[in-house]
């Protein structure tokens, strides 16, 4: 048996807290994702794949996990209902470490899985979802432990943090809308060489595409799509992960592992679980 979420009235319950933080949630993402893009732009400007590309390229990674990290902990606080400053965003370099080793062995692990084929890799995604929640609740664990409580914590509810997912689709592609926009003129474009001249040499026909799409240069679309996306990102990734967070509470409060539930959502019914006899890798 497993409790089913009220998914809708968890968000508006999380709706409701966020506009009591002290520290705008909007203005947190902006933060956030500006440094990110920071990063990314730092990666644009080492030039040429050479070693210190490579160094460069792993090195922003590794910033924008923790950066990601500190994200988590200051939604942690905003649900405690503790003032979570902007320096909240760097509180992963403590543990930056852990951090780092814990989304290496999540990536291989479900790369493994996905090896065998698609579900397998996708349950692999869902059993692991809590791992980075655990390990920021209490960073004295390991990393092998912080596996192993979301592998527990997620029995009968991957299905649900799933469904989850899928509810905010439509804000993850509105987001994404000008580089949809943009990546389908200039596929169009390669699909008109390729079709008459017979080039499949993705060099050559790359020589050919104008990369001004719309009359736009493509400087102009790269500063769009970035703004574009944090606009977006503003009015709702603070919430999803405040929901999430709602999912992590429930789970832990189900299977009895973890620290104690910051809030226990309300539930509208109790199932039999379809996936607690999942593999326990």
């Amino acid at each position: 048996m497993t409790e089913r979420i009220d998914r809708g009235a968890c968000k508006a319950r999380v709706r409701e807290l966020l506009d009591t933080a002290q520290v705008s949630p909007r203005k947190m993402v902006a933060l956030w994702l500006g440094l990110r893009a920071v990063l990314s732009l730092l990666n644009y400007l080492g030039g040429a794949m050479n070693l210190f590309y490579v160094f460069l390229v792993a090195l922003t990674l590794m910033l924008s996990l923790v950066l990601d990290a500190g994200f988590v902990l200051y939604c942690m606080a905003v649900r405690r209902g503790e003032r979570a400053e902007y320096l909240t965003l760097f509180d992963g370099f403590g543990f930056a470490g852990k951090v780092i080793l814990l989304t290496v062995v999540k990536v291989v692990l479900i790369t493994l899985w996905s090896t065998l084929f698609i579900i397998p890799g996708l349950i692999a995604f869902y059993r692991y979802r809590f791992a980075l929640y655990n390990l920021l609740e209490n960073p004295e664990i390991t990393v092998a432990q912080a596996i192993d409580m979301s592998k527990r914590q997620t029995q009968g509810f991957k299905g649900q943090i799933f469904a989850l997912d899928i509810s905010y689709l439509g804000w993850v592609l509105l987001s994404m809308l000008p580089d949809l926009v943009y990546r389908q003129s200039v596929q169009i474009q390669v699909y008109n060489i390729v079709g008459a001249s017979n080039y499949w040499n993705v060099q050559e026909v790359m020589r050919y595409v104008n990369p001004n799409v719309f009359g736009m240069p493509w400087m102009a679309w790269q500063v769009l799509i970035l703004v574009w996306s944090l606009v977006v990102s503003m009015y709702y990734l603070a919430n999803y992960e405040c929901v999430e967070l709602d999912y992590f509470d429930a789970a832990k409060a189900a299977s009895g592992v973890g620290e104690a539930p910051v809030f226990r959502p309300d539930f509208i019914s109790r199932t039999d679980s379809g996936d607690s006899g999942a593999s326990t890798l």
